[in-house]
Protein backbone atom coordinates (compact mmCIF):
# COMPACT_ATOMS: atom_id res chain seq x y z
CA UNK A 1 0.00 0.00 0.00
CA UNK A 2 1.97 3.55 -1.01
CA UNK A 3 2.64 5.92 1.68
CA UNK A 4 -0.27 8.57 1.99
CA UNK A 5 1.50 11.34 3.67
CA UNK A 6 -0.75 13.66 2.76
CA UNK A 7 -0.88 17.74 2.06
CA UNK A 8 -3.30 19.51 3.85
CA UNK A 9 -1.11 22.20 3.66
CA UNK A 10 -2.19 22.61 0.03
CA UNK A 11 -5.69 22.84 0.38
CA UNK A 12 -6.06 24.54 3.93
CA UNK A 13 -4.97 27.79 2.21
CA UNK A 14 -5.60 27.39 -1.10
CA UNK A 15 -6.95 30.71 -3.48
CA UNK A 16 -9.66 28.83 -5.42
CA UNK A 17 -12.69 29.10 -3.83
CA UNK A 18 -11.22 31.12 -0.61
CA UNK A 19 -11.13 34.28 -2.33
CA UNK A 20 -13.37 35.77 0.62
CA UNK A 21 -10.91 34.83 3.39
CA UNK A 22 -8.32 37.39 4.24
CA UNK A 23 -4.28 36.46 3.68
CA UNK A 24 -3.52 37.00 7.54
CA UNK A 25 -6.23 34.33 8.63
CA UNK A 26 -3.27 31.76 8.44
CA UNK A 27 -0.86 34.34 10.07
CA UNK A 28 1.21 32.87 12.55
CA UNK A 29 -1.10 35.28 15.33
CA UNK A 30 -4.18 34.20 13.76
CA UNK A 31 -5.88 32.06 15.58
CA UNK A 32 -5.63 28.84 12.59
CA UNK A 33 -2.24 29.93 12.71
CA UNK A 34 -1.55 29.54 16.46
CA UNK A 35 -3.31 26.48 16.22
CA UNK A 36 -1.38 25.43 13.84
CA UNK A 37 2.06 26.17 15.93
CA UNK A 38 0.74 24.27 18.81
CA UNK A 39 0.18 21.13 17.11
CA UNK A 40 2.97 21.59 14.96
CA UNK A 41 5.44 22.50 18.39
CA UNK A 42 4.32 18.86 19.92
CA UNK A 43 5.01 16.65 16.94
CA UNK A 44 8.92 18.78 16.55
CA UNK A 45 9.56 17.19 20.25
CA UNK A 46 10.65 14.15 17.77
CA UNK A 47 13.18 16.23 16.62
CA UNK A 48 14.04 17.04 19.80
CA UNK A 49 14.22 13.38 20.49
CA UNK A 50 16.70 13.37 17.65
CA UNK A 51 19.15 16.32 18.57
CA UNK A 52 19.58 14.44 22.11
CA UNK A 53 20.51 10.99 20.87
CA UNK A 54 22.42 12.86 18.56
CA UNK A 55 24.91 14.56 20.78
CA UNK A 56 24.55 13.03 24.06
CA UNK A 57 27.42 10.49 23.57
CA UNK A 58 29.47 13.75 23.08
CA UNK A 59 30.35 14.03 26.72
CA UNK A 60 30.45 10.01 27.10
CA UNK A 61 32.72 9.27 24.43
CA UNK A 62 36.06 9.40 26.29
CA UNK A 63 34.73 7.59 29.34
CA UNK A 64 33.04 4.94 26.80
CA UNK A 65 36.66 4.21 25.10
CA UNK A 66 38.53 3.89 28.84
CA UNK A 67 35.60 1.52 30.40
CA UNK A 68 35.53 -0.98 27.92
CA UNK A 69 39.16 -0.41 26.43
CA UNK A 70 37.78 0.19 23.03
CA UNK A 71 40.05 1.38 20.13
CA UNK A 72 39.39 4.05 17.80
CA UNK A 73 37.66 2.50 15.35
CA UNK A 74 35.43 0.59 17.96
CA UNK A 75 34.59 4.00 19.64
CA UNK A 76 32.85 5.09 16.43
CA UNK A 77 30.78 2.04 15.71
CA UNK A 78 29.64 2.59 19.18
CA UNK A 79 28.99 6.46 18.32
CA UNK A 80 27.50 5.67 14.40
CA UNK A 81 25.72 2.46 15.31
CA UNK A 82 21.93 4.04 16.05
CA UNK A 83 22.29 6.10 12.68
CA UNK A 84 21.59 2.57 10.89
CA UNK A 85 19.11 1.85 13.01
CA UNK A 86 17.57 5.38 12.41
CA UNK A 87 17.91 4.65 8.51
CA UNK A 88 16.08 1.37 9.02
CA UNK A 89 13.08 3.24 11.26
CA UNK A 90 12.58 6.06 8.78
CA UNK A 91 12.27 4.10 5.69
CA UNK A 92 9.71 1.84 7.97
CA UNK A 93 7.91 5.15 9.12
CA UNK A 94 5.91 5.74 6.41
CA UNK A 95 4.47 2.57 5.88
CA UNK A 96 3.72 2.51 9.51
CA UNK A 97 2.34 6.22 9.96
CA UNK A 98 -0.05 5.12 7.26
CA UNK A 99 -1.40 1.80 8.80
CA UNK A 100 -1.53 2.88 12.19
CA UNK A 101 -2.10 6.46 12.14
CA UNK A 102 0.34 9.24 12.46
CA UNK A 103 0.18 9.47 16.37
CA UNK A 104 0.98 5.67 17.24
CA UNK A 105 3.80 5.49 15.25
CA UNK A 106 4.84 9.28 17.45
CA UNK A 107 3.98 6.99 20.57
CA UNK A 108 5.93 3.97 18.83
CA UNK A 109 8.99 6.01 18.55
CA UNK A 110 9.21 7.24 22.10
CA UNK A 111 8.48 4.14 23.67
CA UNK A 112 11.74 2.99 21.77
CA UNK A 113 14.23 5.47 23.04
CA UNK A 114 12.81 5.70 26.43
CA UNK A 115 13.73 1.76 26.83
CA UNK A 116 16.92 2.68 24.96
CA UNK A 117 17.65 5.48 27.26
CA UNK A 118 17.18 3.33 30.50
CA UNK A 119 19.31 0.14 28.82
CA UNK A 120 22.01 2.17 27.52
CA UNK A 121 22.41 3.42 31.13
CA UNK A 122 22.74 0.35 32.55
CA UNK A 123 24.75 -1.42 29.86
CA UNK A 124 27.10 -3.65 31.29
CA UNK A 125 28.86 -4.46 28.33
CA UNK A 126 29.45 -3.10 25.35
CA UNK A 127 27.41 -5.08 23.28
CA UNK A 128 24.77 -4.29 25.35
CA UNK A 129 25.18 -0.36 25.02
CA UNK A 130 25.42 -1.22 21.30
CA UNK A 131 21.95 -3.53 21.27
CA UNK A 132 20.42 -0.57 23.22
CA UNK A 133 21.76 1.95 21.17
CA UNK A 134 20.43 0.05 18.27
CA UNK A 135 16.49 0.11 19.90
CA UNK A 136 17.21 3.98 20.23
CA UNK A 137 17.67 4.43 17.02
CA UNK A 138 14.87 3.14 15.38
CA UNK A 139 12.55 5.69 17.44
CA UNK A 140 14.48 7.91 16.20
CA UNK A 141 14.50 6.89 12.97
CA UNK A 142 10.78 6.52 13.24
CA UNK A 143 10.41 10.41 14.41
CA UNK A 144 12.78 12.16 12.22
CA UNK A 145 10.37 11.01 9.32
CA UNK A 146 6.15 11.23 11.44
CA UNK A 147 7.33 14.62 12.85
CA UNK A 148 8.14 16.72 9.95
CA UNK A 149 5.21 14.69 7.83
CA UNK A 150 2.44 15.61 10.79
CA UNK A 151 3.75 19.51 10.51
CA UNK A 152 3.20 19.44 6.41
CA UNK A 153 -0.03 18.14 6.98
CA UNK A 154 -1.55 21.10 9.48
CA UNK A 155 0.64 23.78 8.28
CA UNK A 156 -0.63 26.59 6.01
CA UNK A 157 1.23 27.73 2.96
CA UNK A 158 2.33 31.28 3.91
CA UNK A 159 4.14 29.66 7.04
CA UNK A 160 4.63 26.46 6.30
CA UNK A 161 8.48 27.21 5.95
CA UNK A 162 8.48 28.25 9.07
CA UNK A 163 6.59 25.96 10.56
CA UNK A 164 8.39 23.09 8.62
CA UNK A 165 11.68 24.22 10.12
CA UNK A 166 10.38 23.90 13.70
CA UNK A 167 11.78 20.25 13.11
CA UNK A 168 15.36 21.38 12.96
CA UNK A 169 14.75 23.89 16.05
CA UNK A 170 13.49 21.46 17.84
CA UNK A 171 16.74 19.36 17.01
CA UNK A 172 19.35 22.16 17.76
CA UNK A 173 17.19 22.27 21.03
CA UNK A 174 18.14 18.83 21.57
CA UNK A 175 21.54 19.00 20.73
CA UNK A 176 22.17 22.12 23.43
CA UNK A 177 20.29 20.09 26.10
CA UNK A 178 22.07 16.94 25.41
CA UNK A 179 25.36 19.24 25.64
CA UNK A 180 24.36 21.47 28.50
CA UNK A 181 22.91 18.06 30.45
CA UNK A 182 26.64 16.53 29.90
CA UNK A 183 28.22 19.40 31.10
CA UNK A 184 26.47 19.84 34.10
CA UNK A 185 26.79 16.02 35.09
CA UNK A 186 30.38 16.11 34.23
CA UNK A 187 30.84 19.37 36.52
CA UNK A 188 29.13 17.57 39.35
CA UNK A 189 30.76 14.22 39.26
CA UNK A 190 34.08 16.20 38.89
CA UNK A 191 34.16 13.69 35.37
CA UNK A 192 32.19 12.00 33.00
CA UNK A 193 33.53 8.44 34.57
CA UNK A 194 33.06 9.68 37.84
CA UNK A 195 30.41 8.14 40.08
CA UNK A 196 27.46 10.46 40.56
CA UNK A 197 24.46 9.45 41.98
CA UNK A 198 23.46 5.69 43.33
CA UNK A 199 26.63 4.00 42.19
CA UNK A 200 26.53 5.02 38.42
CA UNK A 201 29.29 7.15 36.68
CA UNK A 202 28.25 10.53 35.25
CA UNK A 203 28.59 9.59 31.55
CA UNK A 204 25.42 6.99 32.69
CA UNK A 205 23.29 9.59 33.72
CA UNK A 206 23.59 11.46 30.19
CA UNK A 207 21.62 8.58 28.77
CA UNK A 208 19.29 8.00 31.35
CA UNK A 209 18.91 11.54 31.00
CA UNK A 210 17.32 10.79 27.85
CA UNK A 211 14.17 9.12 29.64
CA UNK A 212 12.33 12.98 30.31
CA UNK A 213 11.96 14.21 26.89
CA UNK A 214 11.03 10.69 25.40
CA UNK A 215 8.24 10.77 28.33
CA UNK A 216 6.88 13.72 27.32
CA UNK A 217 7.36 13.11 23.32
CA UNK A 218 4.86 10.03 24.57
CA UNK A 219 2.41 12.24 26.55
CA UNK A 220 2.11 14.55 23.81
CA UNK A 221 1.09 12.21 21.10
CA UNK A 222 -1.83 11.28 23.47
CA UNK A 223 -2.90 15.07 23.72
CA UNK A 224 -2.49 15.63 19.57
CA UNK A 225 -5.41 15.17 17.49
CA UNK A 226 -4.76 12.64 14.53
CA UNK A 227 -3.59 14.05 11.32
CA UNK A 228 -7.02 15.08 9.30
CA UNK A 229 -5.71 13.53 6.41
CA UNK A 230 -5.10 10.19 7.96
CA UNK A 231 -8.44 10.33 9.38
CA UNK A 232 -10.32 11.16 5.76
CA UNK A 233 -7.73 8.42 4.32
CA UNK A 234 -9.76 6.21 6.67
CA UNK A 235 -13.25 7.23 5.97
CA UNK A 236 -13.58 8.30 9.48
CA UNK A 237 -15.07 12.31 7.89
CA UNK A 238 -16.61 13.45 11.18
CA UNK A 239 -13.33 13.43 12.87
CA UNK A 240 -11.35 15.30 10.11
CA UNK A 241 -14.14 17.93 9.50
CA UNK A 242 -13.66 18.47 13.55
CA UNK A 243 -9.65 18.81 13.23
CA UNK A 244 -10.17 21.16 9.84
CA UNK A 245 -12.38 23.39 12.07
CA UNK A 246 -9.10 24.50 14.58
CA UNK A 247 -7.26 24.92 11.31
CA UNK A 248 -9.32 26.82 9.11
CA UNK A 249 -11.74 29.76 8.78
CA UNK A 250 -15.51 28.38 8.46
CA UNK A 251 -16.02 29.68 5.42
CA UNK A 252 -13.34 27.69 3.78
CA UNK A 253 -14.21 24.22 5.58
CA UNK A 254 -15.89 22.63 3.28
CA UNK A 255 -14.34 23.61 0.51
CA UNK A 256 -10.95 22.00 2.42
CA UNK A 257 -12.88 19.14 2.68
CA UNK A 258 -14.08 18.44 -1.02
CA UNK A 259 -10.68 19.38 -2.25
CA UNK A 260 -8.48 17.39 0.42
CA UNK A 261 -11.40 13.79 -0.22
CA UNK A 262 -10.93 14.72 -4.44
CA UNK A 263 -7.18 14.11 -3.38
CA UNK A 264 -7.48 10.87 -1.88
CA UNK A 265 -9.85 9.24 -4.03
CA UNK A 266 -7.17 10.34 -7.33
CA UNK A 267 -4.34 9.18 -5.76
CA UNK A 268 -6.02 5.77 -4.44
CA UNK A 269 -6.58 5.23 -8.33
CA UNK A 270 -2.52 5.31 -8.42
CA UNK A 271 -2.37 2.75 -6.03
CA UNK A 272 0.55 1.11 -7.98
CA UNK A 273 2.38 4.41 -8.20
CA UNK A 274 5.84 3.45 -6.46
CA UNK A 275 9.15 5.01 -6.14
CA UNK A 276 10.41 3.50 -9.27
CA UNK A 277 11.43 5.61 -12.30
CA UNK A 278 13.62 5.81 -15.24
CA UNK A 279 16.70 7.42 -13.33
CA UNK A 280 18.98 4.67 -12.08
CA UNK A 281 15.30 2.75 -10.97
CA UNK A 282 13.62 5.61 -9.14
CA UNK A 283 12.38 9.05 -9.76
CA UNK A 284 14.41 12.35 -10.48
CA UNK A 285 12.50 13.97 -7.56
CA UNK A 286 13.72 11.46 -5.16
CA UNK A 287 17.37 11.40 -6.06
CA UNK A 288 16.76 15.18 -5.67
CA UNK A 289 15.24 14.65 -2.02
CA UNK A 290 18.50 11.58 -1.64
CA UNK A 291 21.22 14.23 -2.76
CA UNK A 292 20.09 16.99 -0.39
CA UNK A 293 19.87 14.57 2.86
CA UNK A 294 23.86 13.01 1.72
CA UNK A 295 24.94 16.62 1.55
CA UNK A 296 23.55 18.09 4.52
CA UNK A 297 25.72 15.31 6.07
CA UNK A 298 28.48 15.00 3.88
CA UNK A 299 29.54 18.69 5.19
CA UNK A 300 30.14 16.96 8.58
CA UNK A 301 28.01 18.87 10.93
CA UNK A 302 27.45 16.19 12.97
CA UNK A 303 31.12 15.94 13.60
CA UNK A 304 31.33 18.95 15.45
CA UNK A 305 28.37 17.47 17.82
CA UNK A 306 29.52 14.23 18.44
CA UNK A 307 32.90 14.88 19.08
CA UNK A 308 33.29 18.50 19.56
CA UNK A 309 34.64 18.18 23.48
CA UNK A 310 37.18 15.39 22.25
CA UNK A 311 38.41 17.63 19.42
CA UNK A 312 38.72 21.23 21.77
CA UNK A 313 40.30 19.19 24.28
CA UNK A 314 42.80 17.96 22.32
CA UNK A 315 44.09 21.76 20.76
CA UNK A 316 44.26 22.90 24.13
CA UNK A 317 40.77 24.52 25.06
CA UNK A 318 40.45 23.27 28.88
CA UNK A 319 36.56 24.42 28.77
CA UNK A 320 36.10 21.94 25.71
CA UNK A 321 32.73 20.85 27.20
CA UNK A 322 31.19 24.41 27.75
CA UNK A 323 32.60 25.43 24.10
CA UNK A 324 30.49 22.20 22.66
CA UNK A 325 27.59 24.29 24.74
CA UNK A 326 28.51 27.71 23.37
CA UNK A 327 28.49 25.95 20.18
CA UNK A 328 24.81 24.35 20.26
CA UNK A 329 23.27 28.12 22.02
CA UNK A 330 24.76 29.12 18.94
CA UNK A 331 22.64 26.58 16.53
CA UNK A 332 19.75 27.51 18.35
CA UNK A 333 19.81 31.12 17.65
CA UNK A 334 20.93 31.20 13.86
CA UNK A 335 17.75 28.46 13.25
CA UNK A 336 15.60 31.04 14.61
CA UNK A 337 16.97 33.29 12.22
CA UNK A 338 16.61 30.70 9.61
CA UNK A 339 12.29 30.30 10.63
CA UNK A 340 12.29 34.31 10.11
CA UNK A 341 13.67 34.31 6.84
CA UNK A 342 12.64 31.28 4.99
CA UNK A 343 8.73 32.70 4.38
CA UNK A 344 10.75 36.05 3.18
CA UNK A 345 13.70 35.85 1.38
CA UNK A 346 13.29 32.04 -0.17
CA UNK A 347 14.72 28.72 0.49
CA UNK A 348 16.88 28.52 -2.79
CA UNK A 349 19.28 31.98 -2.08
CA UNK A 350 19.45 30.92 1.59
CA UNK A 351 20.67 27.59 0.34
CA UNK A 352 23.49 29.49 -1.78
CA UNK A 353 24.68 31.42 0.78
CA UNK A 354 24.44 29.11 3.54
CA UNK A 355 26.87 26.65 1.34
CA UNK A 356 29.51 29.38 0.82
CA UNK A 357 29.46 30.03 4.15
CA UNK A 358 30.42 26.44 4.66
CA UNK A 359 32.80 26.14 2.61
CA UNK A 360 34.78 28.84 3.32
CA UNK A 361 34.91 27.95 6.82
CA UNK A 362 36.08 24.53 6.37
CA UNK A 363 38.79 25.10 4.34
CA UNK A 364 40.21 27.65 6.91
CA UNK A 365 39.54 24.83 9.47
CA UNK A 366 41.29 22.40 7.08
CA UNK A 367 43.95 25.04 7.17
CA UNK A 368 44.05 25.99 10.56
CA UNK A 369 44.80 21.98 11.38
CA UNK A 370 47.61 21.82 8.80
CA UNK A 371 49.54 23.38 11.46
CA UNK A 372 49.03 21.26 14.28
CA UNK A 373 51.76 19.27 15.98
CA UNK A 374 51.71 16.50 17.87
CA UNK A 375 52.63 15.90 21.61
CA UNK A 376 54.89 13.45 23.20
CA UNK A 377 51.45 11.27 23.92
CA UNK A 378 50.67 10.96 20.71
CA UNK A 379 47.95 14.06 20.97
CA UNK A 380 46.97 16.89 18.93
CA UNK A 381 48.27 20.23 19.33
CA UNK A 382 47.32 23.67 17.94
CA UNK A 383 48.69 26.51 18.84
CA UNK A 384 48.15 30.54 18.40
CA UNK A 385 47.07 32.02 16.15
CA UNK A 386 45.27 28.80 14.41
CA UNK A 387 43.71 27.13 18.04
CA UNK A 388 41.68 30.38 18.13
CA UNK A 389 41.17 30.63 14.47
CA UNK A 390 39.66 26.90 14.11
CA UNK A 391 37.35 27.94 17.36
CA UNK A 392 35.92 30.95 15.32
CA UNK A 393 35.68 28.71 11.63
CA UNK A 394 33.75 26.14 13.17
CA UNK A 395 31.48 28.66 14.74
CA UNK A 396 30.85 30.22 11.12
CA UNK A 397 30.60 26.72 9.80
CA UNK A 398 27.47 25.88 12.17
CA UNK A 399 25.75 29.56 11.13
CA UNK A 400 26.30 28.82 7.93
CA UNK A 401 24.43 25.26 8.62
CA UNK A 402 22.54 26.57 10.93
CA UNK A 403 20.58 29.14 9.32
CA UNK A 404 20.31 26.94 5.80
CA UNK A 405 20.75 23.60 5.04
CA UNK A 406 20.07 22.33 8.26
CA UNK A 407 15.84 23.75 9.11
CA UNK A 408 15.79 23.79 5.10
CA UNK A 409 16.42 20.37 3.59
CA UNK A 410 13.44 19.54 6.19
CA UNK A 411 11.48 22.09 4.80
CA UNK A 412 12.00 21.03 0.78
CA UNK A 413 11.95 17.19 1.92
CA UNK A 414 8.23 18.29 2.43
CA UNK A 415 7.17 20.04 -0.57
CA UNK A 416 9.35 18.41 -3.52
CA UNK A 417 7.67 14.74 -3.44
CA UNK A 418 4.15 14.20 -5.20
CA UNK A 419 1.64 13.12 -2.49
CA UNK A 420 1.40 9.54 -4.04
CA UNK A 421 4.94 8.51 -3.02
CA UNK A 422 5.50 11.14 -0.29
CA UNK A 423 5.85 9.22 2.59
CA UNK A 424 7.87 6.32 1.24
CA UNK A 425 10.42 9.34 -0.63
CA UNK A 426 10.99 11.00 2.41
CA UNK A 427 11.30 7.79 4.22
CA UNK A 428 14.00 6.78 1.44
CA UNK A 429 15.66 10.52 1.55
CA UNK A 430 15.70 10.50 5.71
CA UNK A 431 16.57 6.98 5.31
CA UNK A 432 19.69 7.96 3.29
CA UNK A 433 20.16 11.05 5.54
CA UNK A 434 20.89 8.53 8.40
CA UNK A 435 23.28 6.45 5.98
CA UNK A 436 25.15 9.65 5.26
CA UNK A 437 25.18 10.43 8.62
CA UNK A 438 26.75 7.07 9.89
CA UNK A 439 29.11 6.88 7.52
CA UNK A 440 30.65 10.37 8.82
CA UNK A 441 30.35 9.47 12.21
CA UNK A 442 31.98 6.05 11.93
CA UNK A 443 34.87 7.30 9.99
CA UNK A 444 35.85 10.65 11.45
CA UNK A 445 37.66 9.15 13.99
CA UNK A 446 40.21 7.05 11.90
CA UNK A 447 40.50 9.91 8.88
CA UNK A 448 41.28 12.47 12.13
CA UNK A 449 44.14 10.08 13.26
CA UNK A 450 45.23 10.15 9.71
CA UNK A 451 44.90 13.84 8.49
CA UNK A 452 42.70 16.60 10.05
CA UNK A 453 43.68 19.14 6.88
CA UNK A 454 42.64 16.14 4.90
CA UNK A 455 39.37 15.53 6.95
CA UNK A 456 38.46 19.13 6.81
CA UNK A 457 39.29 19.84 3.12
CA UNK A 458 36.99 16.95 2.39
CA UNK A 459 33.96 18.39 4.22
CA UNK A 460 34.42 21.67 2.29
CA UNK A 461 34.75 20.01 -0.85
CA UNK A 462 31.02 18.54 -0.32
CA UNK A 463 29.98 22.18 0.91
CA UNK A 464 31.25 23.71 -2.52
CA UNK A 465 28.99 20.88 -3.99
CA UNK A 466 26.24 21.86 -1.95
CA UNK A 467 26.16 24.84 -3.73
CA UNK A 468 26.49 23.76 -7.12
CA UNK A 469 23.82 21.52 -7.06
CA UNK A 470 21.17 24.04 -5.33
CA UNK A 471 22.02 26.26 -8.20
CA UNK A 472 21.56 23.47 -10.84
CA UNK A 473 18.40 21.75 -9.24
CA UNK A 474 16.44 23.48 -6.82
CA UNK A 475 14.43 25.54 -7.67
CA UNK A 476 12.54 28.39 -5.39
CA UNK A 477 9.01 27.43 -3.89
CA UNK A 478 8.56 30.12 -1.62
CA UNK A 479 4.73 31.07 -1.03
CA UNK A 480 3.85 27.92 -3.70
CA UNK A 481 0.99 25.83 -2.76
CA UNK A 482 2.57 22.11 -2.38
CA UNK A 483 0.94 20.74 -5.55
CA UNK A 484 3.17 23.99 -7.51
CA UNK A 485 6.16 22.55 -5.74
CA UNK A 486 5.47 19.27 -6.66
CA UNK A 487 5.04 20.09 -10.12
CA UNK A 488 7.68 22.39 -10.07
CA UNK A 489 10.05 19.92 -8.79
CA UNK A 490 9.45 17.03 -11.16
CA UNK A 491 9.90 19.40 -13.87
CA UNK A 492 13.70 20.30 -12.67
CA UNK A 493 14.27 17.14 -11.71
CA UNK A 494 13.49 15.49 -15.27
CA UNK A 495 15.95 18.02 -17.00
Amino acid sequence: MPARIGRVAAVTSHTSGSENIPENAFSLRSPYGRRAIGMSVAAAVGGFLFGFDSSVINGAVDSIQGDFALSKAAVGLVVAIALLACAVGAVLAGNLSDRWGRLKVMLLGAVLFFLSSIGAALASTVTLLVLWRIIGGLGIGIASVVAPAYIAEVAPRQIRGALASLQQLAITLGIFVALMSDFSLESAAGGADQVLWFGLEAWRWMFLVGAIPALVYGLLAFTLPESPRYLLAQGQVAQAREVFSRLVPPADLEHTMRELTHSIESEREKRTVSLRGPVLGLHGVVWVGIILSVLQQFVGINVIFYYSTSLWSSVGFTDASLISVYTAVTNVVVTLVAIALVDRLGRRPILLTGSVLMAVSLGLMALSFSFATTDAAGEVVLGAPWGPVALVAANVFVVGFGASWGPLVWVLLGEIFPSRIRGKALGVAAGAQWVANFLITVTFPSMSAWSLPVTYGFYAVMAACSFLFVWWRIPETKGMELEQAETLFSGAASK
